[in-house]
């Protein structure tokens, strides 16, 4: 049986300046993975190559078995991959409910108003600012309007970009555990994270990237231990 999302040999280079070299990995649905390592690992590359953004020159990705390197991010996401950017990239001018109608564009299933509430159960904060324009959000709420906006999308794969980026602890603690509550649906969840020790502890595996390289995999038994999290980055 193929795995929900494959990567496998993948490289990317910017010019004659390599990025990634031999990056394979796979998640599962349900699963959460893990992508950690120091600033200019290639980590947000990764996602990139995945969802089309930036050209692969070698390596293969697919979904459930399909393969999708070559193809234009739209098919990519209709396949049923959704990001979650650094950054958010929300369009502050527009309500929380019209960010979310605009992820339901890729959505691949029926019952858009099924897919609303559920992503406002997930995300109660949500439905009294419904009608409030998502510039004006605290920015643990745009995060989760981020999230909730990839969702709606009906996806086999989350991929998230640094989602608890600037965020308070109270609001990272529960980005964490809306993850947790995600991969319990049955999504398969590939997470960029700087908080490293977070998100060993979260998933179920952790790989850490390195100079576009995968030099370790860490298990949630790994979290503890503090030099090996301190060698991981350091190898």
């Amino acid at each position: 049986m193929s795995a929900t999302l494959e990567v496998r040999g993948l490289e990317v280079a910017y010019g004659t300046v390599p990025a990634l070299r031999d990056v394979s990995f796979t998640v599962d649905e349900g699963e959460i993975v893990g992508l950690i390592g120091p600033n200019g690992a290639g980590k947000s590359t990764t996602l990139h190559a995945i969802t089309g953004l930036v050209p692969a020159t070698t390596g293969d990705v697919s979904l459930e078995g399909a393969p999708l390197r070559g193809k234009p991010p739209e098919k990519i996401a209709s396949a049923g991959i959704a990001l979650v950017p650094e950054g958010r990239r929300l369009f502050a001018e527009l309500t929380v409910e019209e960010n979310l109608r605009l992820g339901l564009a890729a959505r691949r299933k029926q019952g858009d108003e099924e897919a609303l509430a559920e992503v406002f159960e997930l995300f109660p904060a949500l439905v009294d600012a419904r009608r409030r324009s998502a510039g004006v959000l605290s920015g643990g709420q745009q995060q989760q309007l981020a999230i909730a906006r990839a969702l709606v999308s009906s996806p086999s794969v989350l991929l998230l970009d640094e989602p608890s980026l600037g965020l308070a602890p109270t609001v990272v603690d529960l980005v964490f555990s809306t993850l947790q509550q995600i991969r319990e649906r049955g999504i398969a969840v590939l997470l960029v994270e700087q908080r490293a020790q977070r998100t060993v502890a979260l998933a179920d595996r952790t790989h850490v990237l390195a100079n576009g390289e995968l030099r370790l995999t860490l298990t949630p038994d790994d979290a503890a231990d503090t030099d090996r999290m301190v060698a991981a980055y350091l190898s």
